[in-house]
Protein backbone atom coordinates (compact mmCIF):
# COMPACT_ATOMS: atom_id res chain seq x y z
CA UNK A 1 0.00 0.00 0.00
CA UNK A 2 1.33 3.64 -0.78
CA UNK A 3 2.02 5.95 1.85
CA UNK A 4 2.36 9.67 1.94
CA UNK A 5 5.39 10.50 4.52
CA UNK A 6 4.11 13.47 6.76
CA UNK A 7 6.36 16.07 5.70
CA UNK A 8 4.30 15.76 2.04
CA UNK A 9 0.89 14.98 3.86
CA UNK A 10 1.67 18.30 5.72
CA UNK A 11 2.75 19.98 2.41
CA UNK A 12 -0.30 19.06 0.54
CA UNK A 13 -2.57 20.16 3.45
CA UNK A 14 -0.76 23.61 3.02
CA UNK A 15 -1.13 23.62 -1.05
CA UNK A 16 -4.73 22.89 -0.35
CA UNK A 17 -5.21 25.56 2.22
CA UNK A 18 -3.71 28.14 0.22
CA UNK A 19 -6.43 27.02 -2.74
CA UNK A 20 -8.79 27.58 -0.74
CA UNK A 21 -7.95 30.73 0.70
CA UNK A 22 -6.83 32.42 -3.06
CA UNK A 23 -8.87 31.18 -5.02
CA UNK A 24 -12.49 30.02 -4.32
CA UNK A 25 -13.72 28.85 -7.60
CA UNK A 26 -10.56 26.03 -7.69
CA UNK A 27 -11.48 24.99 -4.45
CA UNK A 28 -14.43 24.08 -5.06
CA UNK A 29 -13.29 21.41 -7.68
CA UNK A 30 -11.90 19.83 -3.91
CA UNK A 31 -14.43 20.51 -0.89
CA UNK A 32 -11.94 19.32 1.86
CA UNK A 33 -8.12 20.63 2.65
CA UNK A 34 -7.68 18.24 5.26
CA UNK A 35 -5.82 15.13 3.38
CA UNK A 36 -4.85 12.56 5.89
CA UNK A 37 -3.40 9.53 3.71
CA UNK A 38 -2.62 8.33 0.82
CA UNK A 39 -5.76 7.23 -0.18
CA UNK A 40 -7.62 10.43 0.64
CA UNK A 41 -5.36 11.75 -2.23
CA UNK A 42 -6.89 9.18 -4.86
CA UNK A 43 -10.38 10.71 -3.98
CA UNK A 44 -9.71 14.12 -5.01
CA UNK A 45 -10.42 14.78 -8.96
CA UNK A 46 -7.47 15.46 -11.20
CA UNK A 47 -6.93 18.28 -13.25
CA UNK A 48 -6.41 18.07 -16.90
CA UNK A 49 -4.91 20.06 -19.78
CA UNK A 50 -8.43 20.40 -21.57
CA UNK A 51 -9.27 21.92 -18.14
CA UNK A 52 -6.77 24.44 -17.71
CA UNK A 53 -6.99 25.70 -21.10
CA UNK A 54 -11.04 26.55 -19.98
CA UNK A 55 -9.54 28.72 -17.57
CA UNK A 56 -7.17 30.78 -20.01
CA UNK A 57 -5.62 32.85 -18.73
CA UNK A 58 -5.90 33.08 -14.91
CA UNK A 59 -9.15 31.09 -13.63
CA UNK A 60 -6.75 29.05 -11.83
CA UNK A 61 -4.11 30.99 -10.64
CA UNK A 62 -3.52 31.28 -6.69
CA UNK A 63 -1.80 34.59 -6.29
CA UNK A 64 -2.39 37.85 -7.50
CA UNK A 65 -0.82 38.78 -10.89
CA UNK A 66 0.51 41.90 -9.01
CA UNK A 67 2.38 39.79 -6.91
CA UNK A 68 3.66 37.38 -9.46
CA UNK A 69 7.04 37.98 -11.82
CA UNK A 70 6.77 35.85 -14.79
CA UNK A 71 5.07 33.70 -16.83
CA UNK A 72 5.44 30.47 -18.80
CA UNK A 73 3.06 28.98 -21.72
CA UNK A 74 2.80 25.59 -22.37
CA UNK A 75 4.71 24.22 -25.28
CA UNK A 76 1.21 22.88 -26.63
CA UNK A 77 0.72 23.29 -30.33
CA UNK A 78 -3.32 22.99 -30.21
CA UNK A 79 -6.19 24.96 -27.93
CA UNK A 80 -5.95 27.77 -26.24
CA UNK A 81 -2.58 27.90 -24.15
CA UNK A 82 -1.64 27.55 -20.43
CA UNK A 83 -0.16 29.85 -18.80
CA UNK A 84 1.64 29.27 -15.69
CA UNK A 85 2.02 32.54 -13.29
CA UNK A 86 5.14 32.94 -10.69
CA UNK A 87 5.62 34.09 -8.16
CA UNK A 88 9.21 34.85 -6.95
CA UNK A 89 8.82 31.95 -4.37
CA UNK A 90 8.17 30.07 -7.21
CA UNK A 91 11.07 30.62 -9.11
CA UNK A 92 13.23 30.42 -5.87
CA UNK A 93 11.48 26.80 -5.75
CA UNK A 94 12.38 26.04 -10.02
CA UNK A 95 16.02 27.56 -9.17
CA UNK A 96 16.57 24.87 -6.08
CA UNK A 97 15.15 21.63 -7.49
CA UNK A 98 17.52 22.63 -10.89
CA UNK A 99 20.08 23.27 -8.81
CA UNK A 100 19.59 19.43 -7.59
CA UNK A 101 19.11 18.19 -11.23
CA UNK A 102 22.74 19.60 -12.12
CA UNK A 103 24.27 18.07 -9.03
CA UNK A 104 22.92 14.85 -9.44
CA UNK A 105 24.52 14.71 -12.68
CA UNK A 106 27.58 15.73 -11.02
CA UNK A 107 27.56 19.81 -12.32
CA UNK A 108 29.18 21.90 -9.78
CA UNK A 109 30.42 26.02 -9.68
CA UNK A 110 33.44 24.48 -11.74
CA UNK A 111 31.71 23.66 -14.76
CA UNK A 112 30.62 25.94 -18.03
CA UNK A 113 27.05 25.64 -18.73
CA UNK A 114 25.95 25.97 -22.17
CA UNK A 115 21.81 26.18 -22.14
CA UNK A 116 20.67 25.82 -25.52
CA UNK A 117 16.78 25.55 -25.27
CA UNK A 118 15.35 28.87 -25.71
CA UNK A 119 14.43 31.73 -23.67
CA UNK A 120 11.16 32.53 -24.22
CA UNK A 121 7.54 31.57 -23.50
CA UNK A 122 8.71 27.70 -23.49
CA UNK A 123 10.21 27.53 -20.05
CA UNK A 124 13.62 25.57 -20.47
CA UNK A 125 15.71 28.09 -20.99
CA UNK A 126 14.93 30.06 -18.16
CA UNK A 127 14.64 26.77 -15.53
CA UNK A 128 18.63 25.89 -16.58
CA UNK A 129 19.88 28.86 -16.04
CA UNK A 130 18.15 29.58 -12.55
CA UNK A 131 19.76 26.11 -11.32
CA UNK A 132 22.98 26.62 -13.00
CA UNK A 133 22.46 30.50 -11.29
CA UNK A 134 22.31 28.32 -8.14
CA UNK A 135 25.39 26.69 -8.47
CA UNK A 136 27.27 29.76 -9.31
CA UNK A 137 28.34 27.49 -13.13
CA UNK A 138 29.65 29.85 -15.35
CA UNK A 139 26.93 30.02 -18.67
CA UNK A 140 26.77 30.52 -21.91
CA UNK A 141 22.72 31.19 -22.31
CA UNK A 142 22.57 30.32 -25.99
CA UNK A 143 18.99 30.01 -26.62
CA UNK A 144 17.82 28.11 -29.65
CA UNK A 145 19.65 27.29 -32.89
CA UNK A 146 22.97 28.71 -34.24
CA UNK A 147 24.47 24.94 -34.58
CA UNK A 148 27.57 26.88 -36.14
CA UNK A 149 27.98 28.72 -33.10
CA UNK A 150 27.55 26.21 -30.82
CA UNK A 151 29.97 24.12 -31.66
CA UNK A 152 32.62 26.83 -31.44
CA UNK A 153 31.21 28.23 -28.49
CA UNK A 154 31.72 24.56 -27.11
CA UNK A 155 35.42 24.44 -27.52
CA UNK A 156 36.18 27.99 -27.44
CA UNK A 157 34.87 28.65 -24.41
CA UNK A 158 35.41 24.86 -23.22
CA UNK A 159 31.89 23.99 -22.58
CA UNK A 160 31.48 21.07 -19.92
CA UNK A 161 27.98 20.71 -19.56
CA UNK A 162 25.54 20.58 -22.51
CA UNK A 163 21.84 21.40 -22.29
CA UNK A 164 19.12 20.37 -24.90
CA UNK A 165 15.82 19.23 -25.41
CA UNK A 166 16.49 15.70 -26.64
CA UNK A 167 16.80 15.69 -30.36
CA UNK A 168 19.20 18.92 -30.47
CA UNK A 169 22.29 16.89 -29.80
CA UNK A 170 21.49 14.61 -33.19
CA UNK A 171 21.54 17.97 -35.26
CA UNK A 172 24.90 19.25 -33.86
CA UNK A 173 26.63 16.05 -34.24
CA UNK A 174 24.80 16.38 -38.02
CA UNK A 175 26.93 19.37 -38.24
CA UNK A 176 29.87 18.43 -36.98
CA UNK A 177 30.28 15.55 -39.23
CA UNK A 178 30.17 17.84 -41.82
CA UNK A 179 32.21 20.61 -40.51
CA UNK A 180 35.16 17.89 -39.11
CA UNK A 181 34.25 19.03 -35.73
CA UNK A 182 35.41 16.17 -33.17
CA UNK A 183 33.73 16.05 -29.58
CA UNK A 184 36.56 14.36 -28.23
CA UNK A 185 38.79 17.12 -28.53
CA UNK A 186 36.61 19.36 -26.29
CA UNK A 187 36.21 19.74 -22.70
CA UNK A 188 32.46 18.53 -22.85
CA UNK A 189 31.56 15.80 -20.31
CA UNK A 190 27.81 16.07 -19.43
CA UNK A 191 25.10 16.16 -21.37
CA UNK A 192 21.39 16.79 -19.69
CA UNK A 193 18.63 16.58 -22.37
CA UNK A 194 15.05 16.34 -21.89
CA UNK A 195 11.27 17.92 -23.12
CA UNK A 196 10.62 14.96 -25.64
CA UNK A 197 10.86 10.97 -25.72
CA UNK A 198 14.52 9.67 -26.34
CA UNK A 199 15.90 6.14 -26.05
CA UNK A 200 18.80 4.18 -24.58
CA UNK A 201 19.76 3.87 -28.46
CA UNK A 202 19.70 7.42 -28.89
CA UNK A 203 21.41 7.74 -25.65
CA UNK A 204 23.85 5.69 -26.65
CA UNK A 205 24.84 7.21 -30.25
CA UNK A 206 25.34 10.34 -28.60
CA UNK A 207 27.77 9.18 -25.76
CA UNK A 208 29.61 7.90 -28.12
CA UNK A 209 29.73 10.13 -30.43
CA UNK A 210 30.51 13.77 -28.40
CA UNK A 211 32.28 11.66 -25.70
CA UNK A 212 29.87 12.46 -22.64
CA UNK A 213 27.99 11.22 -20.33
CA UNK A 214 23.85 11.76 -20.20
CA UNK A 215 21.12 12.81 -18.06
CA UNK A 216 17.37 12.45 -18.80
CA UNK A 217 15.61 15.62 -17.10
CA UNK A 218 11.76 15.79 -16.85
CA UNK A 219 9.22 18.83 -16.39
CA UNK A 220 6.42 20.44 -17.75
CA UNK A 221 5.10 24.11 -17.54
CA UNK A 222 1.84 23.10 -15.75
CA UNK A 223 4.42 21.58 -13.10
CA UNK A 224 6.56 24.44 -12.66
CA UNK A 225 8.86 23.73 -15.14
CA UNK A 226 11.65 21.81 -16.19
CA UNK A 227 13.05 19.96 -13.03
CA UNK A 228 10.47 18.01 -11.76
CA UNK A 229 13.10 14.95 -11.97
CA UNK A 230 16.07 13.53 -13.61
CA UNK A 231 18.03 10.18 -13.51
CA UNK A 232 21.35 9.66 -11.48
CA UNK A 233 25.13 7.89 -12.34
CA UNK A 234 23.38 4.82 -12.03
CA UNK A 235 20.60 5.44 -14.97
CA UNK A 236 17.90 3.07 -13.42
CA UNK A 237 15.47 5.57 -13.34
CA UNK A 238 14.31 9.21 -12.65
CA UNK A 239 14.15 10.50 -9.47
CA UNK A 240 11.52 12.69 -8.87
CA UNK A 241 11.88 15.47 -6.08
CA UNK A 242 9.60 13.83 -3.27
CA UNK A 243 9.80 16.58 -0.98
CA UNK A 244 8.08 19.17 -3.98
CA UNK A 245 5.94 16.53 -5.71
CA UNK A 246 3.70 13.49 -5.34
CA UNK A 247 3.56 11.15 -7.91
CA UNK A 248 1.03 8.37 -8.91
CA UNK A 249 0.59 5.75 -11.91
CA UNK A 250 -3.24 5.39 -12.65
CA UNK A 251 -4.96 3.72 -15.37
CA UNK A 252 -4.64 5.92 -18.48
CA UNK A 253 -8.33 4.61 -19.11
CA UNK A 254 -10.06 4.51 -16.04
CA UNK A 255 -7.83 6.36 -13.80
CA UNK A 256 -7.51 3.60 -11.25
CA UNK A 257 -4.41 3.89 -9.06
CA UNK A 258 -1.72 1.64 -10.06
CA UNK A 259 0.74 -0.70 -7.93
CA UNK A 260 4.29 -0.14 -8.60
CA UNK A 261 6.02 -1.68 -10.62
CA UNK A 262 2.83 -1.40 -13.46
CA UNK A 263 3.42 0.53 -15.94
CA UNK A 264 0.81 3.93 -16.93
CA UNK A 265 0.19 7.44 -16.64
CA UNK A 266 1.71 9.88 -14.02
CA UNK A 267 0.25 12.07 -12.52
CA UNK A 268 1.51 14.94 -10.34
CA UNK A 269 0.32 16.90 -6.92
CA UNK A 270 2.74 19.66 -6.05
CA UNK A 271 3.52 20.60 -2.73
CA UNK A 272 5.31 24.03 -3.00
CA UNK A 273 4.11 25.68 -5.91
CA UNK A 274 2.13 29.35 -5.14
CA UNK A 275 0.82 30.75 -8.19
CA UNK A 276 -0.28 28.00 -9.64
CA UNK A 277 -0.43 24.86 -7.92
CA UNK A 278 -1.35 21.68 -9.49
CA UNK A 279 -3.79 18.74 -7.50
CA UNK A 280 -3.39 15.62 -9.39
CA UNK A 281 -2.68 16.68 -12.46
CA UNK A 282 -3.02 14.06 -15.52
CA UNK A 283 0.28 14.71 -17.44
CA UNK A 284 -0.19 11.56 -20.12
CA UNK A 285 3.46 10.58 -19.82
CA UNK A 286 3.51 6.84 -19.73
CA UNK A 287 6.37 5.38 -17.21
CA UNK A 288 6.00 3.48 -13.78
CA UNK A 289 7.61 3.19 -10.30
CA UNK A 290 10.60 1.48 -10.05
CA UNK A 291 11.55 1.69 -6.78
CA UNK A 292 11.21 4.47 -3.31
CA UNK A 293 13.85 3.14 -1.25
CA UNK A 294 17.65 4.06 -0.95
CA UNK A 295 19.73 4.59 -4.68
CA UNK A 296 22.97 3.22 -5.29
CA UNK A 297 23.96 6.92 -6.14
CA UNK A 298 23.07 7.82 -2.47
CA UNK A 299 19.56 9.43 -3.29
CA UNK A 300 16.48 8.53 -1.65
CA UNK A 301 13.46 9.70 -3.72
CA UNK A 302 10.68 8.14 -5.34
CA UNK A 303 12.51 6.55 -8.86
CA UNK A 304 10.11 6.02 -12.11
CA UNK A 305 11.09 4.63 -15.52
CA UNK A 306 12.49 7.05 -18.66
CA UNK A 307 9.56 7.97 -20.14
CA UNK A 308 7.88 5.59 -22.58
CA UNK A 309 5.81 8.20 -24.66
CA UNK A 310 2.56 10.56 -23.81
CA UNK A 311 -0.67 8.47 -23.98
CA UNK A 312 -1.82 10.94 -26.97
CA UNK A 313 1.63 9.54 -29.02
CA UNK A 314 0.09 5.97 -28.83
CA UNK A 315 -0.33 4.97 -32.49
CA UNK A 316 -2.87 2.36 -33.65
CA UNK A 317 -2.84 0.15 -36.71
CA UNK A 318 -4.25 -3.10 -38.04
CA UNK A 319 -5.08 -3.18 -34.14
CA UNK A 320 -1.86 -2.77 -32.64
CA UNK A 321 -1.19 0.15 -30.42
CA UNK A 322 2.47 1.06 -30.48
CA UNK A 323 4.56 4.31 -29.76
CA UNK A 324 6.96 5.86 -31.63
CA UNK A 325 9.79 5.41 -29.48
CA UNK A 326 9.20 1.46 -29.33
CA UNK A 327 10.15 2.21 -33.20
CA UNK A 328 12.88 4.19 -32.32
CA UNK A 329 14.57 1.41 -30.05
CA UNK A 330 14.35 -1.22 -33.01
CA UNK A 331 15.95 1.51 -35.58
CA UNK A 332 18.72 2.70 -33.17
CA UNK A 333 20.17 -1.43 -32.78
CA UNK A 334 21.28 -1.08 -36.51
CA UNK A 335 24.19 1.22 -36.55
CA UNK A 336 23.50 1.32 -40.91
CA UNK A 337 20.87 3.73 -40.34
CA UNK A 338 21.43 7.44 -39.25
CA UNK A 339 19.07 9.21 -35.70
CA UNK A 340 16.29 10.73 -38.48
CA UNK A 341 12.77 9.29 -38.94
CA UNK A 342 9.53 9.34 -39.80
CA UNK A 343 6.30 7.60 -39.23
CA UNK A 344 4.14 8.12 -42.21
CA UNK A 345 0.48 6.54 -41.49
CA UNK A 346 -1.85 6.51 -44.79
CA UNK A 347 -5.57 5.55 -45.46
CA UNK A 348 -4.04 3.24 -47.83
CA UNK A 349 -4.91 -0.85 -47.46
CA UNK A 350 -2.18 -3.61 -47.12
CA UNK A 351 1.08 -3.31 -47.14
CA UNK A 352 1.26 0.73 -47.51
CA UNK A 353 -1.06 1.97 -44.09
CA UNK A 354 2.44 2.45 -42.04
CA UNK A 355 6.05 3.66 -44.14
CA UNK A 356 8.95 3.92 -42.27
CA UNK A 357 11.44 6.87 -43.68
CA UNK A 358 15.00 6.21 -42.19
CA UNK A 359 18.38 7.15 -43.43
CA UNK A 360 21.48 5.82 -44.20
CA UNK A 361 24.75 6.38 -46.14
CA UNK A 362 24.33 2.77 -47.29
CA UNK A 363 22.59 -0.52 -45.93
CA UNK A 364 23.72 -4.74 -47.16
CA UNK A 365 20.74 -6.99 -48.14
CA UNK A 366 21.22 -8.86 -45.13
CA UNK A 367 20.78 -5.71 -42.84
CA UNK A 368 17.44 -4.73 -44.75
CA UNK A 369 15.74 -8.25 -44.23
CA UNK A 370 17.04 -8.22 -40.56
CA UNK A 371 15.11 -4.97 -40.21
CA UNK A 372 12.21 -6.17 -42.07
CA UNK A 373 11.62 -9.75 -39.39
CA UNK A 374 12.59 -7.35 -36.71
CA UNK A 375 9.69 -4.43 -36.97
CA UNK A 376 7.58 -7.55 -38.11
CA UNK A 377 8.16 -9.70 -34.96
CA UNK A 378 6.97 -6.55 -32.84
CA UNK A 379 4.14 -4.98 -34.89
CA UNK A 380 2.84 -8.23 -36.45
CA UNK A 381 2.30 -6.54 -39.97
CA UNK A 382 4.76 -5.15 -42.87
CA UNK A 383 5.86 -1.82 -42.77
CA UNK A 384 7.00 -0.41 -46.14
CA UNK A 385 10.76 0.79 -45.35
CA UNK A 386 11.86 3.67 -47.62
CA UNK A 387 15.63 4.47 -47.26
CA UNK A 388 16.92 7.91 -47.98
CA UNK A 389 20.03 9.93 -48.09
CA UNK A 390 20.90 11.15 -45.23
CA UNK A 391 19.93 14.81 -45.16
CA UNK A 392 16.97 14.21 -47.16
CA UNK A 393 13.91 14.28 -43.71
CA UNK A 394 13.50 18.34 -43.07
CA UNK A 395 15.13 19.10 -39.47
CA UNK A 396 12.72 20.50 -37.29
CA UNK A 397 14.01 23.99 -35.28
CA UNK A 398 12.60 22.54 -32.52
CA UNK A 399 10.89 19.31 -30.72
CA UNK A 400 11.71 16.53 -33.38
CA UNK A 401 8.42 15.25 -35.46
CA UNK A 402 8.78 11.65 -35.62
CA UNK A 403 5.03 11.05 -37.06
CA UNK A 404 3.32 12.15 -39.99
CA UNK A 405 -0.71 10.85 -39.82
CA UNK A 406 -2.29 11.31 -42.86
CA UNK A 407 -5.33 9.22 -41.73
Amino acid sequence: MHKLTDIQLLKLGTTLHHIKKSNPFYFSRYETDRVTSYEDLTKLPFITKDVLRQGYPFAYACADIKNCVRMHMSSGTTGKPIINPMTEGDVNQWGEIMARCYTTAGVTSEDVVQITPSFGLFNGGFGFHYGAERLKSFIIPMGAGRSMLQLQFIKDLETTCLCAIASYPLRLMEVAKQEGFNFKETKLRVGIFGAETWTDGIRRRIEKEMNIETFDIIGMTETGGVGLGIDCKDHSGIHVWDDHYIVEIVDPETGEPLPDGAEGEMVVTTLTREGLPMIRYRTRDITKIVSRGLCKCGLNTVKIARLKGRTDDMLKVKGVNFYPAQIESILMEFTELGEEYRIILDKKKGKGDVTLAVETNGISDDTRDRLDTTLYDFLGFRVDVQYLKPGTLERSQGKAIRVIDNR
